[in-house]
């Protein structure tokens, strides 16, 4: 997420705010859980919960690993919603504060899962049908939890690979093949860039309790495989109602919001958040800052749209002043954008994001979304674009 040059004594924004163990009915039928999360500045994940006379829907069940589903767990607790009426689990898009918790829930629930027809994650990078994670090793230290691996091997196409040769590869400590020679999707540290460089590397103690967290996090983690994928306007029936998926790339390019005509409610996962602007990244193929445009210009078009829940902070009904504000914001970028090359001149894509960006949030977030800017203004024929000893150079005229 980003919010551009914020003061550092600044009130913490809704999104960032802890979670709350209140649960508390945001529409009808329709109730919130806050679960903590610690990602990327952000306080707490929405969890929705849909009742109906089968059972109920969650969407957004939060993150992977064992404190993250006691969490989720204890609050369906407190909402008087048994694990095994639970019959579709919702994901809004691919980033694990969303997805990582809603395979082991659909497996333990024997729920469905519903994503977009674009969905996919990390562990299937180049194919929309995510690879299988599936413990074949069931024997488990006493306490470790619902059918938790004590060393698992996981179902890739093609093969298997050992849940410690995924942690290597996520964390980038191996030459990213398992003992069997199975390929494994390339690290998100030290991994090249578009731009040039590549994304930062981690020193080798903070690898080591990366290591060891993910290790944790997989144990308490299953891809999640949906069995439903909602295109543009597809319908789908939930707490008894009829919704309709809306494909609104830009944050992500997978990212589905869902709409409920009759009750003039949105669940907007990530596309529309009350207080601050999602991020949007340089590494998705394209000018992923025009398809958001494109997408927030769609949502506001829907008179009818009375209420947002969004995946953090607070529900709002605002949503056409919301999403001009948000513009403002993008648009306020480039012409920072504008002013800064006119002083550097041609420039790369980390200088200028250094430019643009506090020193606090200097980093592969900040020079991807910078990129994702300047791409924007390239592609409109508004930048110029070069290569010099192997990084972009750009030059806003």
């Amino acid at each position: 997420m980003s919010d551009g040059h914020e003061h550092s004594a600044r009130p913490l924004r809704e999104e960032q705010q802890e979670a709350s163990e209140e649960i508390v009915e945001v529409a009808p039928g329709i109730l919130r859980l806050q679960l903590p999360i610690d990602f990327t500045g952000l306080g707490h994940v929405n969890t929705y919960a849909l009742e109906d006379g089968d059972g109920w829907t969650l969407v957004d069940p939060g993150l992977p690993g064992r404190k993250a589903w006691d969490d989720l767990t204890g609050r369906m607790d407190a909402a008087g919603i048994p694990l095994a009426r639970v019959h579709t689990v919702v994901v809004t898009h691919s980033h694990p504060d969303h997805f990582g918790g809603a395979g082991l829930l659909a497996e333990e629930a024997g729920a469905r899962i519903v994503a977009s027809h674009r969905f996919r994650t990390w562990w299937d990078p180049d194919d929309l049908d995510d690879r299988e994670l599936e413990a074949t090793d069931t024997t488990e230290a006493a306490g470790d939890g619902i059918g938790t691996p004590a060393a698992a091997r996981m179902s890739l196409p093609g093969g298997t690979t050992t849940a410690a040769s995924m942690v290597h590869a996520i964390v980038g400590d191996s030459e990213g093949d398992d003992a069997e020679g199975e390929a494994l999707p390339p690290s998100p540290f030290g991994r090249p860039t578009p731009w040039g460089g590549t994304t930062e590397d981690l020193p080798p103690e903070r690898k080591a309790e990366l290591a060891a967290n993910i290790a944790e996090a997989i144990r308490w983690f299953r891809v999640p495989l949906p069995s439903v994928r909602l295109a543009d306007q597809d319908p789908i029936v939930l707490a008894g109602r009829e919704w309709f998926g809306l494909y609104t790339p830009g944050h992500t390019a997978d990212h589905l919001c869902l709409f409920d005509p009759t009750e003039g409610v949105l669940l907007a996962g990530d596309h529309v958040l009350p207080t601050i602007t999602p991020h949007i990244s340089g590494m998705i193929e394209g000018d992923p800052l025009a398809r958001y445009v494109e997408s927030l210009d769609r949502i506001a078009s829907f008179d009818d749209i009375r209420l947002v829940l969004p995946a953090h902070g607070q529900p709002f009904t605002r949503l056409v002043a919301r999403v001009g504000e948000i513009k403002a914001h993008h648009d306020d970028r480039l012409e920072q954008l504008r002013t800064i090359s006119h002083d550097t001149g041609w420039a790369s894509v980390q200088d200028l994001s250094r430019r643009l960006f506090a020193e606090r949030s200097w980093g592969s977030m900040a020079e991807s979304e910078t990129y994702a800017h300047l791409e924007h203004l390239r592609l409109r024929h508004e930048a110029e674009r070069r290569e010099a000893a192997g990084r972009l150079e750009y030059l806003i005229p």
